[in-house]
């Protein structure tokens, strides 16, 4: 806790470069050398950001008490291992689609917590015809667990005999949300795929694969962090 490593800093526990550091002291990671009662500590990991399609059956954690397959399971050892990376925001098991991974824990506070209102885009298949009242319903927000939901943008994109093909955009990431609304609607999600997280969009990327953003993605989650209050 803040408070126990201001303790160790007031005993003289804590040294930078050499030196005891003092209350007030800034250190950065990548560069400095940081010991604790005589014991380097290992050096920050670079900032790292990785898409990845997150397939069905596949939890979004870092570690399953239950033994079961996490997103870490489809890196690399030298990713998976070692360079702090964290799922940002979570993907029920039984949804697929867009994820990202990051050990920057400013990133995920901008892309996750709701005062940011970042996009998150989806491909919903439900069960039957939302007809026009239904839809306008689902924009406006429908209320769960005795809140209101914020609206969401929701469009039609093609419809088959017993079910329809919708494009939602959500900003905010409540538990389920989008399941628990299509039911209390009466249209049951079959298949649901997240398209795009913020900026950074799924594409072609096959089912658990990963890549580097690309400089347009990097620019963007830049500019992100830097709007950001």
């Amino acid at each position: 806790s803040r408070r126990q490593a201001e303790e160790l800093l007031r005993s003289g526990r804590v040294w930078v470069n050499g030196r005891p550091a003092q209350l007030g002291d800034r250190a950065d990671p990548l560069r400095d050398e940081l010991r604790v009662d005589g014991r380097r500590l290992p050096s920050a990991a670079a900032p790292l950001t990785l898409p990845l399609h997150n397939p069905l059956g596949v939890h979004s954690t870092c570690h399953d008490p239950a033994g079961r397959r996490t997103v870490l399971d489809l890196l690399p050892p030298e990713l998976a291992r070692g360079q702090g990376l964290h799922p940002v925001g979570r993907l029920d098991a039984d949804s697929h689609g867009a994820l990202l991974l990051s050990n920057e824990g400013q990133l995920t506070l901008a892309l996750t917590h709701p005062r940011f209102s970042h996009p998150r885009t989806y491909r919903v298949w439900v069960a039957g015809h939302p007809d026009g009242p239904c839809l306008e319903a689902w924009r406006l927000g429908v209320p769960l667990d005795g809140r209101p939901s914020r609206p969401v943008m929701v469009r039609t994109l093609r419809q088959q005999q017993d079910r329809t093909l919708l494009e939602l955009v959500l900003r905010e990431g409540r538990n389920r949300q989008i399941r628990r609304t299509a039911a209390l609607l009466g249209h049951p999600v079959l298949d649901l795929l997240r398209l795009a997280v913020g900026p950074v969009r799924l594409g072609d990327l096959a089912p658990g694969a990963w890549r580097p953003l690309t400089p347009q993605e990097h620019f963007a989650l830049r500019s992100l962090l830097s709007a950001a209050p």
